[in-house]
């Protein structure tokens, strides 16, 4: 058995000349100025349009302070007015560091500390730097043919908050050219002139990097503001896309509509229905790929930091279910605390490698957990013999129960099984005998009781994996990118047991 997996890729990071990402939207928009590029509510901006929007787009940011290599941070709702902005910030060199819209003042401000840009768009700025507003209007007297070309170091610097909340800004290692972001489109089915749907936070890393490869690619990107699974039916029958992006928490709300709803759908132009970014219950996987032709799902798993990337398609799902996948770029050990691999079968920390052992990024605000030229994100996993990743759950979500380990995404998956439940959240509480206690959280569509949630646990679960009690949730446990904070989660609750609030 081989311990390590995976191969010698040329990075992408490697690309540090080319043409620059904006010249190359500008020159798409030459050869076709009136193709669509980009659609939300019923509205198209032309490539031609859009090249215009985005030079004087571009002026405004120069005039404000923005020089190349500085950080733009954009904290505007999905939207074409995002595009607009992260490519203006492209055209003077600089790089865009989207947030999300919403993101409160002090979370911002520990994000600003950080990330130190040089302008906020569409959030107040917490420290007086300057800022813009969500809908700013360029002056149109401004010229609006192309600026010098220019090359950002970085061409994006998503932020990264993990489990634990706290902000970290990731730095792309990949400079700012059509060469680098096209490098990956091969990979991930994004054809030349494909109809991209965007159904997720453009603040969120993959929606924002998947739907930029597709612009770059003569591509027409139709983007959703808000997630209604219902509207994401409608958007893919009448915008006809080819390539779909979904997180598991959108694909099991789908899955709940109505039969009369979903059969009204004609999913027939999908080639490629991608996601990842949060572990996909079985239930959810395999009623999509009794849905659709199971060549057209693809799982990726990769983080932000892109060092490795692994990847499955849905036949060969059915074959290895619940895998993401063979490495198919870097290389990934499963290991133990002394970093020594483990065989196959054993659950241990995910290690990663880059390709060509080039850096894939580079944090501001953290210091990666690396060790011996290893990296980890923090995940625990194990590998088959046949070299199929198969996760189990963050390394600091791991609850230790009587000395065996839970793995609350295991629960989660059990618990949003049953047909009440929307979402769960799974943590560990301190117990006298155990030292922790599994505790669930959960999101309903209609009442349940906690016998009814206890029988439906024990019946997929081993005894220690069975929440010792239930709480209900009035919102939904999960963002629109499928993300859970349970850390957070975790701390309201042992504070709340320290003030003694009901």
């Amino acid at each position: 058995m081989t311990p390590v997996f995976g191969q010698r890729l040329t990075t992408v990071g490697a690309h540090h000349d080319g043409t620059p990402l904006g010249t190359a939207l500008d020159h798409l928009a030459h050869l076709d100025p009136m193709a669509p590029a980009i659609t939300c509510d019923g509205v198209t901006l032309t490539r031609g349009d859009l090249a215009a929007a985005s030079n004087r787009y571009a002026r405004v940011l120069a005039a404000s302070g923005v020089r190349a290599g500085r950080l733009v941070t954009i904290g505007l709702p999905n939207g074409i007015e995002f595009y607009i902005a992260a490519i203006a910030a492209w055209k003077l060199g600089a790089v865009p560091q989207p947030v999300s819209a919403k993101l409160p003042a002090a979370e911002l401000a520990a994000v600003i500390e950080v990330a130190d840009p040089a302008l906020v768009i569409g959030l107040p700025s917490p420290d007086g730097r300057p800022a813009l507003p969500a809908g700013h209007r360029p002056d149109p007297a401004l010229p609006d043919t192309p600026l010098e070309p220019v090359i950002p170091p970085h061409w994006k610097a998503p932020t990264s908050g993990g489990s634990t909340g706290c902000p970290k800004v990731v730095l792309s290692a990949g400079a700012g050219t059509s060469e680098a972001l096209l490098a990956r489109a091969e990979s991930l089915r994004i054809d030349r002139g494909s109809t991209f749907l965007v159904t997720a936070p453009l603040h969120h890393n993959a929606p924002f990097t998947f739907s930029a490869i597709a612009l770059l690619n003569a591509g027409h990107v139709v983007v959703m503001r808000r997630f209604d699974p219902g509207d994401v039916l409608s958007h893919i029958t009448r915008y006809r896309p080819t390539w779909v992006y979904l997180v598991p928490t959108l694909m099991g709300r789908i899955l709940r509509l109505p039969a009369g709803v979903r059969a009204t759908a004609d999913l027939s132009s999908v080639r490629t229905l991608f996601h990842l970014g949060a572990p996909c219950p079985e239930h959810v996987k395999r009623g999509w790929l009794t849905w659709v032709s199971p060549e057209v799902v693809l799982e990726h798993y990769a983080g932000t930091e892109a060092i490795a990337v692994t990847a499955i398609d849905g036949a060969d799902w059915l074959a290895h279910p619940g895998s993401v996948g063979r490495v198919v770029s870097g290389s990934i050990m499963v290991a133990d605390e002394q970093l020594r691999p483990l065989p196959a079968g054993e659950i241990g920390e995910v290690w990663m490698r880059p390709p060509g052992d080039i850096p894939t990024y580079r944090y501001l605000g953290a210091t990666a957990r690396s060790r011996d030229g290893w990296e980890s994100l923090g995940d625990m996993g194990r590998f088959d013999a046949a070299g199929y990743l198969y996760l189990a759950d963050r390394r600091a979500d791991m609850i230790l129960v009587g000395g065996a380990n839970v793995y609350p995404a295991e629960v989660e998956a059990a618990l949003e099984a049953h047909p009440s439940v929307v979402s769960a959240a799974v943590i560990g509480l301190p117990d006298d005998d155990l030292g922790n206690r599994v505790h669930a959280i959960v999101h309903t569509a209609t009442a349940v009781t906690d016998d009814a949630l206890l029988a439906h646990a024990r019946a997929t679960l081993s005894p220690y994996k069975v929440p010792r009690a239930f709480e209900r949730s009035a919102t939904p446990l999960r963002d629109d990118a499928g993300k859970v904070r349970r850390s957070a989660l975790r701390a309201e609750r042992l504070r709340t047991a320290v003030e003694g609030r009901p």
